[in-house]
């Protein structure tokens, strides 16, 4: 879109897609870590309820990446916006 325009987009635009891609690698390592938590458990002994606080850093991570996406959709609609012909 930068291309398009032939100017720099806002600094927000690129602020927001870095957020939305840290947030998509902390719901990675929630999920690695709910992966390990479960099979070790299973190594340990017979099955038990899962840990909760692993369930809700999981559930914390996806919200904050629900959150994240709006976002990016929001700017890059207005930067699409942005770059169409008057």
């Amino acid at each position: 879109m930068e291309r398009l325009r032939s100017s720099p987009l806002h600094a927000n635009i690129s602020t927001a897609l870095d957020k939305q891609l840290e947030s998509i690698h902390v719901v990675q390592a929630r999920r690695k870590d709910e992966i390990v938590n479960t099979s070790s458990r299973q190594r340990h002994g017979p099955p038990r309820c899962q840990d909760e606080t692993v369930v809700l850093a999981l559930a914390a991570a996806l919200r904050a990446l629900c959150l994240a996406t709006r976002k990016v959709r929001t700017v890059l609609w207005c930067a699409f916006q942005m770059t169409l012909p008057k």
